[in-house]
Order: C-alpha cells, then structure tokens, then sequence
C-alpha cells in the first residue's frame, strides 16, 4: 500500500502525516508513506488545496486534516482490496 501525502511541510500537512501514521499503527498495517511537496508535482496531480491524502493513486481528501475514523476506513478498504489481488 502507497500513501502520498501532499503539502508544503506546514502544521496542518505535518499533522496530516502524524495521523495516517498513527492510524497504520493502531491497524497495525505497514504502508509505504510518502510526502510530495513539490508544488509543481501537486498541480499536475489535480490538488489545489493541501493537505491532501492518496492512497495507492486515489485522492481521498484535499484541503482538511482528515478525521482518524476516515483515515482508517480508508486504510482497511485498501489493505482488503489488496488482499483481494
């Protein structure tokens, strides 16, 4: 599993980060994470707003820190799609 966070390294992407990690430990998952913060790479993927949270490709939330339970229903549908693989 990929998860790309994007965002220029402010507070609320710094927080962003600690979240998705903290949700992967409590479903003791292990991810790939990854923060792009090249603007140019986040324009040409489609965000206009950071934080912005993909997993394996898919933008799930731009512009808000997204809320724990939305991160791990993200994170568990991914894991059982990949299982399905």
């Amino acid at each position: 599993m990929k998860i790309e966070i994007f965002g220029s390294g402010c507070t609320r992407c710094n927080e962003t980060e600690k979240k998705v990690k903290d949700a992967l430990s409590f479903l003791n998952l292990n991810a790939d994470v990854v923060k792009i913060e090249n603007p140019l790479e986040i324009g040409t993927r489609g965000i206009l707003l950071t934080p912005a949270v993909a997993i394996n490709g898919e933008i799930k939330c731009t512009g808000k820190i997204p809320e724990i339970r939305e991160l791990h229903n993200w994170i568990t549908t991914a894991a059982l799609n990949e299982e399905k693989e």
